[in-house]
């Protein structure tokens, strides 16, 4: 049985913030599921995640991680991206022989600045300034690469983050549609945003 998979998912860090892409398409083996997949998910006030692989392990993931996070707080008056991030990658390790199939990006701001973490499916953890994940990754790194600068304005990074959707939309086959969602993330909340792909970018 197929699941629905495939998408291009990107991090950047800017000066003050955390800025979380993905484009929209959901794929069905090679069927377009959904033109409207969401795959940015709110975790905390101050953290976000951005989602690839198969759409309802993530689902399971994320909804099992806001209660934790929950409890926690219960418990703990703040906590932190880092916290967040090595629960996840510890939950993902733990079922690494019977594997939920989802990477995730990880981005939030904490009284320790902003972060940004990359999980892999087996619960390998990576900070970086930049990143990026699903079937279109390979594509998006090349914008980024050519295109980050440390202490970027916010504004700056978010086109980033939409010019490296964009490319992969052009060049991978499981990521698609005209819909860009864009979270930019800051000491005030995670605010969201939805963007329209115009023309190619060869026209």
């Amino acid at each position: 049985m197929e699941s629905k998979k495939g998408t291009t998912t990107v991090g950047v860090v800017a000066k003050d913030c955390v800025v979380l892409a993905s484009e929209a398409k959901a794929t069905l083996g090679y069927l377009i599921s959904s033109k409207e997949a969401r795959k940015i998910y709110k975790i905390d006030d101050r953290i976000a995640v951005a989602i690839s692989g198969s759409v309802g392990d993530s689902q399971q993931l994320i909804r099992v991680i806001k209660a934790e996070v929950e409890l926690y707080k219960h418990e703990n008056k703040e906590t932190t991206v880092n916290a967040v991030a090595t629960l996840l990658a510890n939950i993902l390790h733990s079922t690494r022989y019977f594997p939920l199939l989802t990477m995730l990006i990880l981005g939030g701001v904490d009284k320790r600045g902003c972060h940004l973490y990359n999980i892999d499916v087996t619960g390998g953890m990576t900070e970086d300034k930049y990143t990026a994940c699903g079937s279109g990754s390979p594509i998006a790194f090349g914008v980024l690469e050519r295109g980050y600068r440390e202490n970027m304005r916010a504004e700056d990074a978010v086109e980033l983050a939409i010019e490296s959707i964009k490319a992969a939309v052009e060049r991978d086959v499981f990521s698609g549609g005209r819909k860009i969602d864009v979270a930019v993330i800051t000491e005030s909340g995670v605010e969201f945003s939805r963007h329209e792909i115009g023309p190619k970018l060869s026209e």
